[in-house]
């Protein structure tokens, strides 16, 4: 997610049977109304997307910082530093 083409977020969606759960991954930066102005936006934009509605979505805040990415790949030369799992 992007604002003002800085990142300040990262929405991942978990398709359940009978509901759908998102993580919403913050920066620290963001105020409380920041967030729910993310949320608003994600409502408008994709669930009518993918033709859920509100009652249907459980989102999952969390606000900090971005460590890196953890993988087994090779992942040089990225934002995340490259970290690898043993």
């Amino acid at each position: 997610m992007l604002d003002d083409e800085a990142t300040v977020g990262r929405l991942d969606i978990h398709f359940a049977d009978v509901i759908v759960h998102a993580t919403l991954t913050v920066s620290e930066s963001l105020t409380t109304d920041s967030i729910q102005d993310l949320i608003d936006a994600i409502d408008e934009e994709l669930l009518d997307a993918v033709g859920i509605i509100r009652q249907e979505i459980i989102v999952h805040v969390h606000q900090g910082r971005d460590l890196g990415v953890y993988s087994a790949r090779d992942f040089e030369g990225t934002n995340g530093g490259g970290l690898r799992l043993n």
